[in-house]
């Protein structure tokens, strides 16, 4: 009889493309932005976000299926990854008046709501 059991320790092709994607975007967005750090942020079953700082204080991040995936795609970028979003790499994010009024847009009087009449 031969040995039907599933190698769950290799990742599947797939996440393996997702990866490779992911990758692809975060070397692209950190190359704009002279060079990034990231750090994980787990979502459940939708997955992983990667939060991505880059060196002039850009920031973004990537959703993936999984941590392992987010491992995989930040290891083929070559990025360094935090363990926590601690207040030292924190303090590298740059932020302007559209983060403000998106953060607490409707607190302050930013954009409202799509929908809303101004």
């Amino acid at each position: 009889m031969a040995n039907t059991q599933q190698d769950d320790t290799k990742p599947d092709a797939r996440d393996e493309r997702r990866a490779a994607k992911a990758a692809k975007s975060i070397t692209a967005f950190a190359a704009a932005h002279g060079g990034a750090e990231a750090q994980f942020a787990h979502l459940g079953e939708k997955g992983a976000r990667i939060v991505l700082v880059c060196g002039d204080g850009a920031w973004g991040d990537v959703v993936v299926p999984s941590i392992e995936v987010a491992r995989a795609a930040t290891e083929k970028a070559g990025v360094t990854v935090h363990d926590e979003f601690s207040g030292e790499f924190a303090a590298k994010v740059v932020t302007g008046p559209y983060e403000w009024s998106r953060m607490a847009g409707i607190q302050i009087g930013g954009p409202g709501q799509p929908g809303e009449a101004a």
